[in-house]
């Protein structure tokens, strides 16, 4: 139960300073949302605008740096949980820990794994 209750205030945490980090952005009127996609097509059409990969690559190595943070901390925050419940258990708490952590072990290796795809698509994508 005490799991569960640091998990549920975890992710009202992490939900909280997500949703703080929001910009809201309003466009004027319909006229100027459709003045500004003609300017942005014609713009693209004409070749003027560029995609700058230096900074397309410094956008992608922190969302994946800050990604990657983010799965560590809740991988050591749970793994600590567990082995402290473990240790500190009953018979019946310690089965249930082992129990949780096939899950846990298999949501680890899903994550960090996908983290790595990710990074090798990033490469090769940066070499072509």
């Amino acid at each position: 139960m005490k799991v569960k209750s640091l998990i549920i205030i975890s992710l009202i945490v992490i939900i909280n300073i997500m949703f703080s980090c929001i910009n809201m952005v309003q466009a004027a009127g319909i006229g100027d949302v459709i003045t500004g996609g003609d300017n942005f097509m014609q713009a693209g059409n004409s070749g003027e605008i560029g995609i700058d990969h230096s900074k397309l690559q410094d956008t992608s190595k922190t969302i994946n740096n800050i990604l990657i943070i983010v799965g560590m901390c809740v991988a050591v925050v749970i793994s600590s949980v567990l082995g402290i419940k473990f240790m500190l258990g009953s018979v019946d708490e310690k089965a249930q820990v082992k129990d949780a952590l096939v899950p846990f072990v298999i949501g680890c290796m899903v994550v960090f794994g996908a983290f790595g795809i990710w990074r090798i698509f990033i490469n090769i994508g940066y070499k072509l």
